[in-house]
């Protein structure tokens, strides 16, 4: 079966290529290659947001501030965001696997040193921060890596299959916690080198470029996406969605302990609550997607979104809060899934860079929402105003959906729904 599965390379490549009338989602592409985008895709992103669930610790041990905690949690979400287009520079020019073969061992050599040597100050978790981003930057060659093997009908599931690599949030709100407590939080900077080598070996194994690459190009070329305003669109409409989803990721186990004063374990499964429902539905949105079109899955996402955000902040009792942020999630994940069933309908040939640039613009908004949350916290006493500001982000994404809706199903013709 593996080797009926490995034979597809060149049936994959015809199914991108070929005017035919569409194959089953298995046939269409190379499973061994999404298999392994997915793993690589969920370890990095659990180490992405491990400084999330360790926040409590890490701020009762070094005496940070609400400022500081909000500004160590986000460090990892703003340097992802910035190195995503880097990576998507290399996997344009030297391809995926490789790519994504660098990035893995640069976070695990960087989480073992950080354990061997110790992070004993606010300046060291900012450094590990950023070597953090490196593993959030993996969303720029998982994504690709799984992409190019599928042809238009079939993006929004590949990519929204490789995405749910999101879910690896879960697992470090889950058992990062419950690791802390009984090792060490600096114990878990190693601990999570184990996974991350297994899943390394497994992905150089399974992972294979297809053999659709484009050619390498001059640099400048790569940034030509950004003379066009749909690019523009699409990473201030995944700002939000991507945004609000690794924002709250990251900083719901310092909400949870701070407004109810839950131990961090017990935040920890309240926030792998909410982070699994964003992650689960990440590939339904993107078949959602397929089906009714990126636009209107986008409408329903961001009405949805900001009014769950908007309730929150005013959210008195845990359950409440617990209940909106569960919804607030589901939309924002369904989002996700929907924004990259988009990107590769009008940028097909520029999707390395695209997907760097997207997901460095949903990195920077996840930045803002950490860091905002915990400036909000220290300034007013309070999280409210910075749920309030993001519901607002989410309103004015709404807007901007449907004053291009139009104007998208007119020009792109890819023979998928817009």
């Amino acid at each position: 079966m593996a080797t009926a599965f490995w034979d597809r390379d060149k049936e994959g490549a015809s199914a991108q290529s070929s005017a035919a009338p569409a194959t089953s989602f298995w046939k269409a592409g190379h499973a061994p290659t999404l298999i392994a985008a997915f793993l690589y895709f969920d370890l990095a992103f659990m180490v992405w947001v491990l400084l999330g669930p360790l926040a409590p610790e890490i701020s009762k041990t070094l005496g940070l501030t609400p400022a500081e905690k909000g500004l160590m949690v986000a460090t990892p979400t703003l340097a992802g965001a910035l190195l995503r287009v880097v990576n998507g520079l290399l996997v344009d020019r030297i391809g995926p696997k490789l790519s994504g073969a660098i990035s893995q061992l640069i976070v695990i050599g960087g989480l073992f040193a950080a354990w061997f040597m110790g992070v004993n100050s606010f300046a060291g978790t900012l450094a590990l921060g950023v070597i953090l981003g490196f593993a959030g930057a993996s969303f720029a060659i998982a994504l690709p890596l799984a992409s190019r093997w599928y042809p238009p009908e079939h993006q929004g599931k590949a990519m929204g299959l490789a995405g749910m690599g999101n879910s690896g949030t879960v697992l470090a709100s889950l058992f990062a916690p419950m690791l802390a407590k009984a090792f060490g939080w600096n114990a878990v900077l190693g601990l999570a080198c184990i996974p991350l080598s297994i899943v390394l070996v497994i992905y150089m194994v399974m992972a294979k470029d297809s053999p659709n690459q484009p050619a390498p190009r001059r640099l400048i070329d790569y940034f030509a996406p950004l003379k066009q305003g749909d690019a523009w669109w699409l990473m201030g409409f995944y700002a939000v969605t991507f945004g609000g989803f690794v924002g709250l990721a990251a900083s719901l186990p310092i909400y949870f302990t701070d407004q109810f004063g839950l131990t961090p374990i017990t935040a920890g499964y309240c926030t792998a609550a909410c982070v699994f429902a964003g992650s689960l539905v990440r590939p339904m949105g993107g078949a959602m997607a397929d089906r009714i079109g990126g636009v209107k899955a986008l409408i329903a996402v961001y009405l949805v979104a900001a009014l769950a955000l908007a309730g929150v902040a005013n959210a008195a009792t845990l359950p409440a809060a617990l209940g909106l942020f569960v919804l607030a999630m589901l939309a924002l994940g369904t989002g996700n899934g929907a924004v990259f069933q988009l990107v590769p309908q009008r940028f097909q040939a520029e999707i390395g860079v695209m997907t760097g640039l997207v997901g460095m613009a949903g990195g920077v908004g996840g930045f803002y929402l950490a860091s905002s949350l915990g400036l909000a916290r220290q300034m007013t006493g309070s999280f409210a105003p910075g749920f309030l500001i993001f519901a607002g982000l989410a309103v004015a994404a709404l807007v901007g959906i449907i004053s291009v809706k139009r104007r998208w199903r007119a020009t792109w013709s890819t023979g998928a729904r817009i």
